[in-house]
């Protein structure tokens, strides 16, 4: 019996399994994976802009700021 490369019985594992699943599971991955969309492709887009690239012009700015952040004493 020859051995396939692990990455290969892992893809065809899931392969088989979503390719065999039922119509129900299906419509659910599919609102699983419009959520994440919406989550971490929308939301950062209008929610989270980078502040740092629109306050420093360079990266040592940029670097600066954050370990004064950081190292500052409450």
């Amino acid at each position: 019996m020859k051995r396939q490369n692990i990455f290969l019985r892992v893809w065809y594992f899931y392969f088989n399994g979503f390719k065999n699943m039922g119509t129900w599971s299906r419509q659910v991955w599919i609102v699983i994976l419009v959520k994440l969309f919406i989550m971490f492709v929308i939301l950062k887009i209008f929610f989270f802009p980078d502040f740092l690239k629109k306050t420093f012009d360079n990266d040592k700015q940029r670097s600066e700021h954050v370990l004064e952040v950081l190292t500052k004493s409450k």
